[in-house]
């Protein structure tokens, strides 16, 4: 499913006319009130199911009628299923706003330290997502945070950081 990025699950039935309550992971919920069609995650597989009726039920759940859904148990047979949608479908950012997926290989530099490394992956906590880095075999982890992010160069692969002093000295002087 690289093609494609997590938007939510269905948490729910809503009514006995078949729609669902769907709960986006997302900092752009408006977003999704426009979408026609999406992808339900069900036995191993995609499948692409059209939308009749979008419309919020709450921030950050989407009430929603499928085309094909029509009664409560086939509502049922999909709650806790997980959605879909095309990685070509994402809003664009700009800015120092990104998708954790864009940045994967990204240059780290922070202001103080220099060239910190490159980002392996995006590690998701409760409390405080976080940078990756690879800095000479070493893990450096950075917290994901407006104050910390200076600028993010599509361009260059780059982010430039500025880590509070001594962060950065706490992975590689251990």
């Amino acid at each position: 499913m690289k093609d494609y990025y997590y938007l939510g699950k269905i948490t729910k039935k809503y009514s006995f006319k078949g729609e669902v309550l769907l709960k986006i992971d997302t900092d752009q919920p408006g977003y999704y009130k426009k979408i026609k069609s999406l992808f339900i995650y069900k036995k191993n597989k995609l499948n692409l199911h059209k939308i009749d009726v979008i419309r919020f039920h709450k921030d950050k759940v989407l009430r929603i009628k499928f085309h094909d859904i029509n009664s409560e148990l086939e509502a049922n047979s999909i709650v806790n299923c997980e959605i879909y949608l095309p990685l070509n479908s994402l809003p664009v950012l700009k800015g120092n706003k990104f998708y954790y997926h864009d940045v994967i290989n990204y240059l780290v530099v922070d202001e103080n330290f220099g060239q910190v490394g490159k980002i392996k992956n995006i590690k998701e906590n409760i409390s405080q997502d976080l940078f990756v880095i690879d800095y000479k075999s070493n893990d450096v982890l950075i917290p994901i945070h407006d104050e910390f992010i200076i600028n993010v160069d599509r361009d260059k692969k780059q982010i430039i950081v500025k880590t509070p002093e001594g962060l950065i000295d706490l992975y590689i002087n251990s």
